[in-house]
């Protein structure tokens, strides 16, 4: 996979996880404890992103 795709792909999960945590943290914040795994998701795909981008 080249660097363009994957920071392609990276940048519309990022977008998509961040839409996803704003609705949790507004609709469902005091029930669910979704968000620090949204969250480490996230950093997954920016170490993900980093990795690629160093080679």
């Amino acid at each position: 996979m080249d660097k363009n795709k994957t920071l392609t792909i990276a940048t519309i999960l990022l977008i998509l996880l961040g839409i996803i945590m704003i609705y949790i943290g507004g609709f469902y914040a005091p029930k669910v404890m979704l968000p620090p795994i949204i969250t480490g998701i996230g950093f997954f795909i920016i170490g993900w992103v980093f990795n690629t981008l160093k080679k």
